[in-house]
C-alpha cells in the first residue's frame, strides 16, 4: 500500500513542480520534498493563512468549504488543497507545468490522498 512519502515523491516528479507540502492545518509540516532553494516548512506555515482566506470566501459566497484554490504569479502558481479535515496539500509548481492535468489528477485520486494523510 502505497504512504504519504509514496505520494509527496510521485507529486515531486511530475514535470513543472518545484514543491509538495503536505501540512496540518495548524501550519505543521508533515511532509515535504522540494525542487531547488524553496524551504517546505516555511511554506507550510503559510498556507493555513491563505487557506483560511480562502474558505471565508467560499462561506460568504454560499459556495461552502474549500476544496482547492490555484494561485497565479508571475512565474508559477501555487495549488491548495483541503485533502482531509486535518491536512492541506501545497503544491508550487512552474509556469510550464502542465495544470489542467495535475488538477484532474488531484480531483480523481482526492478519496486515495485523504487515506494516506
Amino acid at each position: 500500500m502505497p504512504t504519504i512519502h509514496d505520494l509527496v515523491r510521485a507529486l515531486a516528479q511530475r514535470e513543472g513542480v518545484e514543491a509538495v507540502v503536505i501540512l496540518g492545518r495548524d501550519g505543521l509540516l508533515i511532509d515535504t520534498r522540494t525542487n531547488g532553494d524553496l524551504d517546505g516548512e516555511h511554506l507550510a506555515a503559510l498556507t493555513p493563512a491563505v487557506a483560511s482566506a480562502a474558505e471565508s470566501i467560499g462561506q460568504a459566497a454560499g459556495h461552502g468549504s474549500l476544496v482547492t484554490t490555484v494561485i497565479e504569479y508571475e512565474r508559477g502558481h501555487a495549488i491548495i488543497s483541503a485533502v482531509s479535515p486535518e491536512a492541506i496539500l501545497l503544491l508550487i509548481v512552474h509556469s510550464s507545468a502542465h495544470l489542467g492535468a495535475l488538477l484532474y489528477d488531484l480531483r480523481r485520486h482526492r478519496a486515495n490522498i485523504a487515506s494516506l494523510v
